[in-house]
């Protein structure tokens, strides 16, 4: 049951970040990239869990068959989160300077300008 859920949950978080990248806003698009990022973050962990037993403990005969997660996907997960925090600031201090340099944000009119 718990896997349906976060499928749909995952399939809504993709949907609205996609919604949101095809704004016309460039906050907006830049909410929706970070959006879709911290998606595949959340799928990727929740794909890392492994079968079997626990490493160390399976071999004593005790902790056999609980489910365990790979320490090397969160360890992956936690570098893109903090890396895409950073590539949204910058994203953002950028979009900033986009609007003093021209006035807008908004894709089109910055296009006609150009």
């Amino acid at each position: 049951m718990t896997q349906f859920v976060l499928a749909g949950v995952l399939g809504l978080l993709f949907a609205l970040g996609t919604f949101l990248v095809l704004r016309r806003d460039i906050v907006r698009v830049v909410w929706g990239v970070t959006i879709i990022s911290q998606s595949a973050n959340v799928y990727l962990v929740t794909m890392g869990g492994l079968s079997g037993g626990v490493p160390i403990l399976s071999h004593g005969g005790h902790g056999g068959g609980h489910a365990v997660t790979d320490p090397l996907v969160q360890a992956l997960v936690l570098t893109a989160i903090v890396i895409g925090f950073g590539t949204t600031a910058f994203a953002l201090v950028l979009t900033y300077r986009v609007y003093e340099e021209h006035g807008t944000i908004d894709l089109l009119e910055l296009g006609e300008k150009a």
